[in-house]
């Protein structure tokens, strides 16, 4: 987003050197000496900030600030006052201006609040598009939410393995969606009008288990009075699904390559094999490569389910998905609870973004219930205080700074440390990653600018 100011001041020397320094600072400024024609080159979609004198002969700052306010309520603007301005001036931070500064000011004290004003826009602006971009999703992407690089690929592998029929073993962290992902390869592929069969291996007893997946005839142990339909052959002609299947007990895992291999199973107190066309797709937390090499995952069942593999990645390697699945979130529970949805403020955003989310998009949904019901923003179990300039005990511009620190670190680690491709995926110029890594250490920079590797 380009750092875009709108400066008024009727006084041409201080309007001119207040250009000059703002311009010195990296800013985009368009200067006016009346409010009337600046008002004009202000709309919505302007995602940039206005800074306007308060005395001036044909409009006021004062009255630019109710105009500007009246397109867009947030607009940031800022005020520059006069000492015998003072009282007039906290009256307008009640009325809704961003900041004011009294002259005379060093061009360093605009400039850093014109750039916190800016982050603030920036965030309002993200938030926005993100609504624009709820609107208009379609497929795929209304099931698997996000525009990070790693869920873009996510749902473009979806996508090819939907149309394969193959088996899937998924892989990701508790929370990060695999039945989610699992449904997807189910509506997406050619069994989507078949039924979806979900058990879980590790909610489920070892003395069970068994007859879940396989079934039984009438007499096949005690308590079976009747013959029961399992799992798998329920499944026939759709798709299977084992989530947590390293749970599974390892005399069953031997039955279960059995069903890979020949697509074939005998009901419990049976002799009668029955033939069964199912898909399987199996999940799990566990690394079943180590689980093998423990005694407790049978490793030729691991290479037989490792066809085709999917990695979810964990929420706290694509922070840009967050705010986009908060306000999907948000907007679920507000229609199935029946309540308005609440505003999510930049404060709110910036606070989501710098959590780690350890129970990845399962919490954040869980989050995202409670924001919507009216319990404000609770993040690990604590409510977040949120004001429109503080959140805790650190400021917003502190907060913002915290956040995007953590997202060109996240991203330098995604792209390998390459500078080229991190600043391409950011969608910044070379200059502003370079400044930025400066000022918050990160990395080291090549000796020349020209290399960007």
């Amino acid at each position: 987003m380009s750092r875009s100011i709108i400066l008024i001041d009727d006084e041409a020397t201080l309007r001119d050197a207040t250009r000059q320094g703002l311009e010195l600072a990296d800013f985009a400024v368009r200067d006016f000496a009346d409010g009337e024609d600046a008002l004009a080159a202000i709309s919505r979609t302007f995602a940039g900030v206005v800074i306007s004198d308060i005395k001036m002969p044909r409009i006021t700052g004062l009255e630019v600030m109710s105009r500007v306010l009246a397109i867009d309520p947030e607009i940031p603007v800022i005020l520059i006052t006069g000492h015998g301005d003072i009282p007039m001036a906290v009256e307008a931070i009640r009325s809704g201006a961003y900041d004011f500064i009294e002259k005379p000011f060093a061009a360093e004290t605009l400039a850093d609040a014109a750039g916190r004003a800016l982050e603030k826009r920036r965030l309002v602006m993200e938030i926005r598009a993100l609504k624009a971009k709820l609107a208009h999703r379609t497929g795929i992407d209304q099931v698997l939410v996000g525009r990070s690089p790693q869920i873009q690929r996510l749902r473009a592998q979806v996508t090819s393995f939907a149309a394969t029929d193959a088996d899937v073993l998924i892989f990701g962290e508790t929370g990060t969606g695999k039945e989610l992902v699992a449904r997807s390869l189910h509506d997406f592929g050619p069994r989507a009008k078949s039924r979806f069969v979900p058990i879980n291996c590790g909610a489920l007893p070892e003395t069970v288990i068994e007859s879940e997946l396989f079934g039984h005839e009438a007499g096949a142990f005690t308590g079976a009075s009747k013959s029961r339909v399992g799992k798998i052959e329920y499944a026939h002609g759709g798709t299977l699904f084992l989530d947590e299947i390293e749970s599974m007990p390892i005399d069953l895992q031997i039955k279960l390559l059995r069903v890979l291999q020949d697509r074939r199973i005998v009901r419990l107190g049976a002799n009668e094999e029955r033939a069964v066309d199912i898909r399987i797709i199996a999940a799990t937390k566990d690394h079943l490569k180590a689980a093998s090499s423990r005694g407790t995952f049978r490793e030729d069942l691991y290479y037989r389910l490792n066809a085709l593999m999917l990695a979810i990645p964990s929420l706290r390697t694509r922070r840009d998905d967050i705010p986009l699945l908060f306000q999907v979130f948000v907007e679920q529970a507000a229609t199935r609870f029946k309540t308005e949805v609440p505003s999510i403020s930049p404060a709110h955003i910036a606070s989501l973004i710098a959590h780690d989310w350890p129970g990845n998009v399962r919490e954040l949904q869980n989050s995202a219930v409670r924001f919507a019901l009216g319990l404000g923003l609770e993040i690990d179990g604590q409510a977040v205080l949120i004001d429109d300039a503080v959140a805790g005990s650190a400021s917003l511009s502190d907060q913002l700074a915290r956040v995007e620190r953590q997202i060109i670190a996240d991203t330098l680690q995604t792209c390998g440390n390459s500078l080229k491709a991190t600043y391409e995926s950011l969608g910044i110029s070379r200059k502003t990653l370079y400044d930025k890594m400066r000022r918050y250490r990160l990395g080291r920079l090549p000796a020349q600018d020209e290399s960007e590797a």
